[in-house]
């Protein structure tokens, strides 16, 4: 199957587009789309980003998602997905493009009894559902980076960090990346977000903008002439502030607890 990348850079060529037009129509930052065109990010986007992509360049309902989903699947489960539907179909041929939606469902499926297993674990472990939060990615502490949560389905990581005073079932943690918070948060600190407390005026805040890029910085509530406006400060005083329109910003997490390492001064 045609690379992600290569794919979107052909249908984009073919209706005349240029990144900057691509990136304006489906709300998504040129760089990322640069890199995922070239090939260069290590996961395909979310299955936001994909269905945007999808209405913009004319291409199928869930063609772009079903195709990232396999993509996240290993080589080796993917091979044992094919015997599966090959032999859902009674046959021993290959594969074809066509049949990438039957597979896919069957990898939804698998996926789905794995988060509900993982979700079962967890509220059984006495206090575990409230005490661990996921560890989903970094945090970027210096300017905006397209951020990418691992794919995970909700509160299922790869690593969890224990906070039994931690009560929201939506907290999650990120490895600090970069020194525009320094010296409160140094590099590969995790930060816990708690996303059902209010952000306030001074707060140190996960912030994910409506494009998917992400930040970690103070916030400060602030109007331009009438217009409401958030200052993002760096603790960091080597890095300048900046500006964004209210409408800009997507969420706001407050930070509530942090990790950090004894041995690294």
């Amino acid at each position: 199957m045609e690379p992600l990348g290569a794919k979107l850079r052909r249908q984009r060529r073919r209706l005349g587009l240029t990144l900057d037009e691509l990136a304006g129509r489906a709300m998504i930052s040129k760089p990322y789309l640069s890199l995922i065109e070239t090939g260069r990010v290590p996961n395909p986007p979310s299955d936001e980003k994909l269905r945007r992509l999808e209405q913009t360049l004319g291409f199928g309902v869930g063609e772009l998602v079903t195709q990232a989903h396999l993509q996240r699947t290993p080589q080796d489960v993917r091979a044992v997905l094919g015997k599966l539907l090959e032999r859902k179909k009674g046959r021993a041929t290959p594969l074809v493009e066509g049949e990438v939606d039957d597979l896919s469902g069957i990898l939804r499926e698998l996926v789905d009894r794995s988060s509900q297993g993982a979700e079962r674990i967890m509220g059984n472990a006495v206090g575990f559902a409230s005490a661990a939060v996921p560890v989903i990615n970094r945090a970027s502490a210096g300017y905006p980076k397209d951020f990418l949560d691992l794919s995970y389905p909700a509160r299922v990581a790869d690593q969890y960090v224990g906070c039994p005073e931690i009560s929201d079932k939506d907290a999650f943690a990120a490895r600090v990346h970069g020194d525009s918070m320094t010296p409160k948060y140094r590099e590969g600190d995790i930060v816990i977000f708690a996303p059902s407390l209010a952000a306030r005026n001074g707060d140190d805040c996960f912030v994910r903008f409506a494009d998917g890029q992400t930040t970690f910085m103070r916030i400060f509530f602030e109007t331009d002439g009438e217009a409401p406006v958030v200052r993002l400060q760096p603790r960091n005083e080597k890095y300048r502030p900046m500006m964004v329109r209210s409408q800009e910003l997507a969420g706001m997490y407050r930070a509530a607890f942090r990790y950090q390492r004894v041995d690294g001064e």
